[in-house]
């Protein structure tokens, strides 16, 4: 029989929660509801108070570019050098030059810096497919019209940077270049300036001269000829000698420089035949663009200039 005194469990005790305690879950969609990709009003006032810093931030990386690196001369060790983050900032892709206009640029920068003697590369431009072919002895580089490059060796590493400055709207290709800045072996000089070999010689010629004159007078001055006891028979011989020794090395200098002019120059043919200037054929490795453009002469006069 139950305790009179004592009292039922109230709902509490039993584990039971009155009604109007529970609170309610949220429905979908309503301001407290959590759901895939959701997000709080806060949420969303703060990710557009992210926005604008961004924007400084991009700003201020893109001043610090333009004070780091010299764009005018832009080269390989530039972008070597550049970020990931730096190379975005820098070259806009909106304001990018691609397609025909890139290509033509290209080509044209490219023969700009053959003629000047800063590459060394045979520099094709095709039409069909559009692209620009740059080859020499020791390595290719194909350009396409989006601004992408393969290839290899020096020339890919010299291609490189004028791509991506050619890309650029603010930067000044040249107009009037030759259409093929190499010459054919044959037209290829014997070697350099004759001016600078001429001087040395005579200045050489001076020098033995003066040295056989200053010899002739030791000789003179011991047979008694000229000269008296004050004369230091001695110091006109070591005097003679060096002369002699100066004239030597001029003449020797002369004789090497010559032979390197000869050398470099059959060197400068033999590289100038092995990109086809002679016979018309390409490296091995460089490879064949389309069907159509073999790199035979035929093809090269309809689709493509050849430089």
């Amino acid at each position: 029989m139950a305790d009179p005194d004592s009292t039922s469990p109230t709902e509490d005790e039993r584990g039971n929660t009155p009604a109007d305690a529970v609170t309610a879950e949220p429905e979908p969609g309503e301001p407290g509801a959590e759901g895939d990709g959701g997000e709080t009003a806060e949420d969303g006032e703060s990710g557009d108070d992210s926005e604008p810093d961004e924007e400084l931030d991009t700003e201020a990386l893109r001043k610090q570019v333009e004070k780091k690196y010299d764009f005018d001369n832009f080269g390989p060790a530039d972008m070597a050098e550049m970020t990931a983050e730096e190379w975005d900032v820098a070259f806009d892709e909106d304001s990018w030059i691609t397609g025909d206009e890139l290509l033509d640029r290209v080509a044209r920068d490219l023969r700009n810096r053959v003629a000047n003697r800063d590459v060394f590369a045979r520099i094709e431009r095709h039409r069909d497919p559009p692209r620009v072919l740059a080859y020499s002895d020791e390595g290719y580089a194909v350009v396409y019209p989006d601004g992408s490059l393969e290839g290899e060796g020096t020339v890919m590493r010299d291609v490189k940077p004028t791509v991506a400055l050619c890309s650029m709207d603010s930067y000044d290709v040249p107009e009037n270049v030759p259409d093929r800045p190499l010459p054919q072996p044959d037209e290829v000089p014997e070697g350099g300036g004759e001016l600078g070999n001429w001087m040395l010689q005579a200045i050489a010629g001076a020098q033995f001269l003066a040295g056989i004159a200053l010899l002739g007078g030791a000789v003179l001055a011991t047979a008694g000829v000229i000269g008296n006891r004050g004369t230091s028979i001695a110091l006109l011989v070591v005097a003679g000698v060096a002369f002699i020794g100066v004239s030597l090395v001029l003449f020797f200098t002369v004789a090497n420089a010559r032979l390197s002019d000869t050398f470099r120059s059959e060197e400068y043919r033999d590289r100038l035949r092995a990109i086809g200037l002679e016979d018309g054929e390409r490296p091995e490795f460089v490879p064949e663009l389309d069907p159509q453009n073999s790199g035979s002469e035929a093809g090269a006069d309809e689709t493509d200039e050849a430089g």
